[in-house]
């Protein structure tokens, strides 16, 4: 008798307890931060494909060309830590319309470059050498660490401030935070893809490719705070 009188006694305590957590006092609000800065460095995705009728020799062609690429990247003064083979593949292609089969190799490599007037002379270069795809330019800075780390102290500033409106006729006051959710997403502006030699490759006058603009570092945080 006195075990179930216990029992009860515990039960009762923490269905207590339970009910005094859920009746806390909170509000629920978010909070952006930005952060805006001109980049400093480009990451650019380039590949190599060659087509050909036996895998062998197109393998063997697509490494050829590879070479001279690899060899063009070193002599543009870029570390060697700064650029690396991303993907290599071989696959069979069929053609329905001419009805037989050939294959395809690629070779794919990320490039860091870490001073953006060399960018126009090196793309060209690298076309030149044989790129005959660019799959991607994305802009970054070399403190972006530090950048992301202001954005998100933004988003908390901006969550308790849109906390602190909301009570303000209330009487109360924002408390501590309960519970905070990083709901950021990194984005980099992209530039509009380079035109290979469609640009009139012979024009002896400089030329500017590349709009880098600014990037912006958004952060998004999600904030329960309790209610005094």
């Amino acid at each position: 008798m006195k075990r179930s009188i216990l029992i009860l006694s515990v039960l009762f305590m923490t269905m207590s307890n339970a009910q005094e957590i859920k009746q806390v006092p909170m509000i629920n609000v978010s909070g952006e931060g930005k952060v805006k800065v001109i980049p400093d460095q480009v990451s650019i995705s380039i590949s190599l494909e060659t087509k050909g009728t036996k895998a062998d020799e197109v393998k063997k062609e697509n490494d050829k060309k590879m070479d001279v690429v690899l060899k063009f990247i070193k002599k543009s003064a870029i570390a060697k830590e700064d650029f690396q083979t991303q993907r290599v593949s071989l696959n069979p292609n069929y053609d329905y319309e001419k009805k037989k089969h050939n294959y395809v190799a690629t070779q794919t490599v990320q490039i860091l470059l870490k001073d953006l007037s060399k960018y126009d002379v090196l793309m060209e270069g690298l076309i030149e050498a044989g790129v005959n795809r660019v799959d991607n330019v994305i802009f970054k800075s070399s403190n972006m660490a530090q950048l992301q780390s202001d954005a998100r102290k933004l988003a908390m500033k901006d969550a308790k401030s849109k906390a602190e409106d909301y009570v303000s006729v209330l009487n109360q006051k924002v408390g501590k935070a309960i519970t905070i959710s990083d709901n950021s997403q990194v984005y980099y502006p992209q530039p509009v893809l380079y035109a290979m030699k469609s640009m009139a490759m012979n024009d002896s006058a400089p030329r500017e490719t590349l709009a880098a603009g600014e990037i912006e570092i958004t952060a998004n945080v999600s904030v329960s705070f309790i209610l005094e």
